[in-house]
């Protein structure tokens, strides 16, 4: 044993603690037979990135679920690793080259990727380091990097595979261009919000009449692309029009009408401009139109292919299109319009849909059995309400485009022939076409998407695509802990991944959490400047608190306020925690931990609460309700053990009978040992620091066995019978506290129960947390009750003599003010309340609070004058 200091310092605990684990390779997962694996892969944190509260949140679940399965004598892996962040980095690399003076184009590819593999190796390892400051028991001999040796051999093989299985494609397509990043970007990657906009209308000109087609757009800039008018096929208004062609405005071409069911005919007037290149309902339309296609923006959205307006920025053509139709008679009129506009999830440019030659995965095929695996239930989600947000979009998947015009990243394993045209796609870098054998060849200069290699990191982490020990093992995964902001990014494709390329799911379980909000409920951002750095929270209060916090206000799935106060609240239950164990361990003269043969009632009581909290933590903790879980330890330690079983071990503590003081010394540190075993998973540094300095046998908390008991615990009339004692106790003390009744006022008490045996063996009981005097006992009430305070329970009436309690004539006098308050008060409300004015022109919410305040009155001096009657007679 050791002594603890008075006081808990984090900061002198945590690193050491931390090293502690590292030393003794606690996080290291071995492949054990004897052992059932359980596995998680970390969501890859951007190597560019430092550590936010969303990270805490989804790194202390993960810990606390790896803490749990390992002390529960699982082989866990928790394997750690960080995302490349292909447009992210670059940005970050280039931000910096500016500040040289310097352009990616100035360097070259190969050294601006050189660039980026200096910047990540002095940068990239930030966040990792404040992953341990947290706590995270992450296995880092297994640290993984989506662009190491190891997981580029995985997306390379991944890459051909699919193209050989006509599942990757090249081709010309819509797709969603960020004009900022300069690169196309997946549907999953565009965040759609509304914004007050405009409807311009349009005439449209019908050729050799004096007739026009009136149409409405909330981009007129993209009418220099249209290169056709449709109508719907059943619309008479229009049928007449049908192949004939109209005017374009400002541009004067010609341009078809033509019939399509896409059209809405009961929406606006019926007719809809065609731009193949800039929408991708239109591109739909154009591919069965056989339509022309005339792409108008450049890679910067300036125009291009546009006569006069070439080489503006898209927004600058608009104001010059919208001014010249004006002149020109061509605008109808502009009205306001609300409308959902997508933005790039990186920067939030507005994005501008184009076609583009790109590569795309062919995602019907896969979605199917990603489909399948979650309809039947091998893969869950937690909350299962996500399961039908995971599914629709499935069912409704576009093609995945994963070219990116970036440098920094997997670049396409893709050869372009100049004499043929042939692509050549392989796993080694071939010298020639294979279709030609030309040694005139150029490689495509597109990355992946970054995606496209998280995607695989359930079995790339593990080694695929060679057979490994670990793949075989570990893989499939169990759980992936993530929030429901990526389900579409990460998770369906890590299904349609593992299904595809293992032929079996990649975890059985998506545990999806919400974000982390600030105390107003408002999404931290950087404009409202209301974002908490977790790094500082942890240097204020310590990691312990910060995770409690966090576990304590967790729900599956919905979104979390983050109070700032409550990790204070936290860090003084970690100081409740160690305050009770320094109390234990001054206490201690024993060097064993084992329960005594003889339990007394307040023993048996406080160890089928433990039995009873063992099994219901493993039960929440099983089903993935980790804020349950941790509030039920929370409160078995503050109030069951430290404010109710410490004191009442304290007379055989301090007594002479030296066997009962062992049996207590002994059950206190039972109680407490199993505790910290509890708590581990939530609140590690401080139940390990507190478990090495009691008597122990093993190495580390952290590779204890997770409390279970069985029966062994279960003490249940016993347990019962003391819950009447506290309850007895409580209503005491409740009394007293009303009546503002000093703990030196040690009255008479007179408890009336047929439980007399239970009762008369915890009178030391009511003379210690009841500040009793004389405890009597009896099946009868006492005399002269009139003139004492009575207090009532389930199992027992108590009397205690009101002049033994109070100066009965200071009382009086305390009262009648209260009384006379009491009354003015209502006397304000019943005039508030009768007059007419107020009532005709206070809202109603106003009137009932009044209504609410003057019955609360009444009831108040309802309650004075019975006091006041009962201290009179």
């Amino acid at each position: 044993m050791k002594e603890l200091p008075k006081v808990y310092d984090p900061k002198l605990v945590e690193k050491k603690i931390y090293d502690m684990w590292i030393e003794g390779g606690y996080f290291h997962a071995h492949r054990d037979p004897e052992k059932k694996p359980f596995t998680i892969v970390i969501p890859p944190p951007n190597v560019t990135g430092q550590l936010h509260l969303g990270h805490a949140f989804d790194e202390t679940i993960q810990d606390v679920l790896i803490r749990y399965k390992r002390m529960r004598v699982f082989s866990a892996l928790w394997v750690p690793g960080t995302d490349h962040a292909g447009i992210a980095t670059q940005i970050k690399v280039e931000e910096k080259l500016r500040e040289e003076g310097l352009t990616r184009f100035d360097l070259g590819r190969e050294k601006f990727v050189e660039r980026v593999w200096e910047w990540k190796e002095k940068y990239g390892g930030l966040i990792l380091e404040q992953l341990k400051s947290l706590g995270c028991s992450c296995d880092w001999e297994r640290l993984r990097f989506t662009m190491d040796e190891i997981c580029a051999k995985a997306v390379l093989e991944v890459f051909v595979r699919l193209y050989e299985k006509g599942l990757i494609y090249k081709g010309s397509r819509i797709i969603n261009w960020c004009p900022q990043c300069t690169t196309a970007l997946s549907d999953a990657e565009v965040e759609h919000e509304d914004r007050d906009g405009n409807f311009w209308h349009i005439r449209y000109p019908v050729k050799d009449s004096d007739e026009y087609l009136v149409i409405a757009t909330t981009r007129p800039e993209t009418m220099l692309g249209d290169t056709a008018v449709a109508v719907h096929p059943e619309d008479e208004r229009y049928a007449y029009l049908i192949g004939k062609h109209c005017i374009l405005p400002l541009v004067n071409r010609e341009i078809p009408i033509i019939a399509d069911e896409y059209v809405d005919k009961e929406f606006g007037t019926g007719c809809v401009k065609i731009t193949p290149c800039h929408d991708p309902n239109d591109f739909e339309v154009g591919q069965r139109h056989n339509l022309e296609q005339v792409l108008i923006m450049d890679e910067n959205a300036r125009i291009i292919n546009g006569g006069k307006y070439n080489g503006m920025d898209r927004y600058e053509a608009r104001k010059a299109i919208v001014s010249d139709l004006e002149q020109q008679g061509y605008l109808v009129k502009t009205e306001a319009h609300s409308h959902s506009v997508g933005a790039c999830y990186r920067c939030s440019t507005t994005v501008e849909p184009i076609t583009s030659e790109q590569w795309f995965v062919r995602m019907k095929p896969l979605a199917k059995e990603a489909i399948r695996v979650v309809e039947d239930g091998t893969i869950k989600f937690v909350p299962e309400r996500f399961t039908k947000v995971y599914t629709n979009w499935m069912e409704n998947v576009h093609d995945w485009c994963i070219s990116r015009q970036l440098w920094w990243g997997h670049q396409i394993p893709a050869w372009y022939c100049d004499d043929c045209g042939h692509i050549t796609v392989s796993r080694e870098i071939p010298t020639e076409c294979e279709a030609c054998h030309s040694s005139n060849i150029w490689r495509d200069p597109d990355v992946l998407d970054t995606w496209f290699s998280s995607a695989l990191w359930p079995f790339s982490t593990l080694g695929w695509p060679e057979k490994t020990e670990d793949l075989e093992y570990f893989y499939p995964t169990d759980v992936l802990v993530t929030g429901y902001d990526i389900i579409f990014f990460w998770v369906a494709r890590m299904i349609f991944s593992g299904m595809e390329h293992m032929k079996e799911h990649p975890f059985h379980t998506v545990l999806i959490h919400g974000l982390i909000r600030d105390s107003q409920g408002r999404k931290m951002s950087k404009s409202l400047g209301n974002g908490i750095d977790p790094m500082e929270m942890i240097e204020r209060f310590g990691a312990d608190a910060l995770r409690f916090n966090l576990c304590t206000g967790n729900s599956p799935g919905n979104d979390m306020r983050f109070y700032v106060e409550r990790c204070e609240a936290m860090r003084n239950f970690a100081n409740k925690i160690w305050n009770a164990s320094r109390f234990v361990l001054m206490n201690l003269t024993i060097d064993k931990n084992e329960l005594p043969e003889k339990l007394e009632l307040e023993d048996k009581w406080i160890l089928s609460k433990l039995g009873r909290l063992a099994a219901e933590v493993t039960a929440n903790l099983d089903k993935y309700e980790l804020g349950i879980a941790a509030n039920k330890i929370y409160d078995f330690i503050w109030d069951s053990y430290c404010d109710w079983y410490i004191e009442l071990t304290k007379p055989r503590l301090n007594g002479e009978d030296q066997e009962a003081k062992i049996n207590a010394q002994k059950v206190l540190l039972f109680v407490l040992t199993d505790t910290l075993k509890l708590l581990h998973p939530f609140m590690p540094f401080i139940t390990e620091e507190i478990w090495q300095a009691l008597p122990h046998d093993g190495e580390a908390l952290i590779i204890e066995q997770w409390p279970a008991y069985g029966d062994e615990l279960s003490f249940p009339e016993e347990g019962a019978a003391f819950e009447m004692v506290m309850d007895a106790i409580r209503a005491i003390r409740s009394t007293r506290a009303e009546m503002n009744v000093p703990a030196a006022k040690r009255p008479r008490l007179y408890i009336v129960t047929d439980k007399d045996k239970i009762f008369g063996n915890c009178r030391a009981y009511f003379s210690k947390l009841a500040y009793a005097g004389e405890v009597l006992i009896s099946d009868v009430p006492p005399e002269n009750i009139e003139g004492m305070v009575s207090v009532v329970t389930d199992e027992a009436r108590m009397f205690m003599p009101m002049a033994e309690l109070v100066d009965l004539e200071k009382e009086r006098e305390r009262i009648k003010k209260e009384l006379e308050k009491a009354k003015k008060e209502l006397d304000g409300q019943v005039k508030k309340l009768s007059n007419q004015a107020f009532l005709a022109k206070a809202p109603e919410h106003v009137i009932n609070t009044e209504r609410e305040r003057a019955a609360k009155a009444q009831a108040l001096i309802e309650n004075l004058q019975e006091s006041l009657k009962k201290l009179s007679g």
